[in-house]
């Protein structure tokens, strides 16, 4: 039988000993009620997609699209503020900041504008007014850049939340819980550890050695 790692016998160890066993399954219990409290209690928040599609124009470079969906990706955020997708979605510039998120495809010239929002309808608009903003920007820039933005796909209003449930986050809590009580328990035998080695070494050397191994005094020469 393969004999336990360090960690494992000393967590045992600690499970076995009176007044400590109880530390896990309160810490997972804590865990649970604090992450269950927490998803019950936090607003759910709702996911939207717009996607939009860059596409070169009548003497431009097919490949240049691809190029153009990765720059209007990394300024999404601030051709949106700067027109009108903020009067579009009804929200102000720092909520369209902090709730939009922009991604981009290596293989594709595609960008996908993803709003999330406490109600379903204030995400889609979100996302389709970031995406209605990056399509009139390409058109009064397109002499210039030789490409358009078009939109691919409107945002469908989301039926379920993406935010966690208030079971799941229960779940997630539970576990965090039992983790820091795991680790507790194998932390605190080692700092009891310590001052028994200590007392122990006190006591060792106070207490004297055999007579025989006192030093004897050398008799005189004669």
């Amino acid at each position: 039988m393969s004999s336990l790692s360090p960690q494992r016998s000393r967590l045992v160890t600690a499970l076995r000993t009176p007044r400590r066993w109880w530390v896990l399954p309160a810490s997972v219990l804590i865990g649970a009620t604090l992450g269950g409290g927490y998803g019950a209690v936090k607003t759910p928040q709702y996911a939207a997609t717009s996607y939009v599609i860059v596409v070169p124009g009548e003497k431009s470079d097919p490949a240049a699209a691809l190029g153009f969906a990765q720059a209007y990706g990394r300024v999404a955020g601030d051709i949106a503020v700067t027109g009108d997708a903020q009067v579009w979605a009804g929200v102000s510039a720092a909520t369209l900041r902090e709730s939009v998120q922009t991604a981009t495809s290596p293989d594709a010239p595609m960008i996908s504008i993803t709003a999330r929002s406490a109600t379903p309808g204030k995400a889609v608009s979100m996302a389709d007014g970031v995406a209605r903003a990056l399509i009139l920007n390409s058109t009064h820039v397109s002499g210039s850049t030789g490409v358009k933005v078009v939109q691919f796909s409107r945002a469908t209003k989301p039926v379920q939340p993406v935010s966690p449930s208030a079971p799941l986050s229960a779940l997630v809590g539970g576990c965090a819980g039992g983790l820091l009580g795991g680790l507790a328990l194998l932390v605190r035998p080692q700092r009891a550890a310590r001052p028994e080695a200590r007392h122990s070494r006190q006591t060792t050397a106070a207490v004297p050695g055999p007579a025989g191994a006192q030093h004897q005094p050398e008799p005189e020469a004669v």
